[in-house]
C-alpha cells in the first residue's frame, strides 16, 4: 500500500514528514507540533486521515515509507497531538450518556444494556429492506478500513491482560482469526464479500474515498489498542461492538440475498450472526467483568470505550442513511 492523498494541511504535514524518510533532512515544519484549529477533529477528514496514516505504521505500513519511522520521535509527536485532541472530544461527547448509567450494576450487565440507549436510523434496516446494490457497495467501502484488519487492534491488547481476561480475549481472537483455518479468517471473508460485489479487496484500496467517520471508527480502535492505559476502553469498545453486530449482520445478509447478490457476498455477515452472539457475552462478562473485578479503577474507561463505540455508530448511521436517501431522491 502506498501513502494516501492529502486532504488538507494536517495530512499534508504528516505525509511530508513520512516522505522525508529516516536519516534524511526533514522540512523544518515537520519538527513542530500540528496546528489544530478550534473545530472538532472527530468529523474532520483531514485530521482523521492524518491520524489513520500514522496508525498504519503499526500495522502493515506503506511501501513508500521506511519501516523504522514507526517509532520515530517526530512521527510519534505528531500522532500524540492528534490523539490527545480526539480522546478529549470523545470523552466529552459520551459524558452525558455515561451519567445516566447506574453506578451499582455489574459492568458486564451494564455493557449489554448500553446498546438499548442508542437512537437514530439503522443502516442495517435500510440494507435489509430498501437498499440498492450501490448502497451495499457504499457500505462495504466505508467499512473496509475496519474490517480488512478486523481484530488486529484488539490483538494489541492481549499482552496487556493477565489470567482469565487474557484467556477469554485469546478465545475470542482465535475465532476472529479463523479458528486455525486461514480461509475462515474474518478479514479474508470480508475481502471475499467485496470481491463478490465487484469491489477491490486490497487493504487500504478505498482510503482516499471514505469519509471522516469511517476513518475515525478505525482510528479509535487503534488509539485504544496502542495505549496500555486505555486497555479498559479497548475492551469496553469490543464488548459493545460485538453486542451490536449479530442482529444487524442477519439483516444485512438478508438484504444482500434480496438483491440477488452471490452467496459469497453474504457469507461474512452470516458468519457474524452466530459468532458475535457468543462473543458479546465473552467480551462483556469474561473480559470486561473480570478486568473490572481485578482492577476496579478500569470501570470508567471500560464504559467510555463502550459509549464511544455507540456514539460513532450513531454518527455514521445518520451520515450513511442521509446520503442513501439523497441518492434515492435524485434517482427517482
Amino acid at each position: 500500500m502506498l501513502l494516501p492523498r492529502e486532504r488538507g494541511p494536517l495530512s499534508r504535514r504528516v505525509l511530508q514528514t513520512l516522505r522525508s524518510g529516516s536519516g534524511h533532512p526533514r522540512p523544518a515544519t515537520a519538527f513542530t507540533e500540528l496546528a489544530l484549529g478550534p473545530d472538532s477533529v472527530l468529523t474532520d477528514e483531514d485530521a482523521q486521515l492524518a491520524l489513520w496514516t500514522l496508525y498504519e505504521l503499526h500495522y502493515r505500513g506503506f511501501e513508500d515509507v521506511p519501516d523504522d519511522l514507526e517509532w520515530d520521535p517526530t512521527v510519534l509527536r505528531l500522532r500524540r497531538t492528534l490523539e490527545r485532541r480526539l480522546e478529549r472530544e470523545l470523552r466529552e461527547a459520551v459524558a452525558p450518556r455515561l451519567r445516566a448509567v447506574p453506578g451499582e450494576a455489574p459492568v458486564g450487565q451494564t455493557l449489554l444494556a448500553l446498546p438499548a440507549t442508542s437512537s437514530g436510523p439503522s443502516p442495517a434496516n435500510h440494507l435489509h429492506r430498501h437498499a440498492t446494490r450501490e448502497d451495499v457497495e457504499d457500505y462495504l467501502r466505508e467499512r473496509s478500513l475496519q474490517q480488512l484488519k478486523e481484530s488486529d487492534p484488539q490483538a494489541l491488547v492481549l499482552a496487556r491482560l493477565t489470567g482469565r481476561a487474557k484467556v477469554a480475549l485469546a478465545e475470542l481472537l482465535y475465532d476472529e482469526f479463523g479458528g486455525g483455518r486461514p480461509e475462515r479468517l474474518h478479514q479474508r471473508l470480508y475481502a471475499e464479500t467485496m470481491v463478490a460485489v465487484g469491489l477491490d479487496p486490497t487493504y487500504g484500496a478505498y482510503v482516499d474515498e471514505v469519509g471522516a467517520l469511517s476513518l475515525a471508527s478505525a482510528n479509535v480502535m487503534s488509539m485504544f489498542g496502542l495505549h496500555r492505559r486505555l486497555r479498559g476502553a479497548a475492551m469496553g469498545h469490543l464488548a459493545v461492538f460485538e453486542a451490536t453486530s449479530s442482529v444487524p449482520s442477519r439483516k444485512i445478509a438478508s438484504g444482500m440475498e434480496r438483491l440477488g447478490l452471490p452467496a459469497a457476498a453474504a457469507a461474512y455477515f452470516h458468519e457474524h450472526v452466530e459468532a458475535d452472539a457468543v462473543h458479546e457475552h465473552l467480551a462483556a462478562e469474561d473480559i470486561c467483568g473480570v478486568m473490572v473485578a481485578e482492577e476496579p479503577h478500569l470501570r470508567e474507561d471500560v464504559l467510555v470505550g463502550a459509549a464511544v463505540c455507540l456514539h460513532l455508530d450513531e454518527l455514521s448511521a445518520v451520515e450513511l442513511t442521509e446520503r442513501w436517501s439523497r441518492v434515492s431522491e435524485v434517482a427517482s
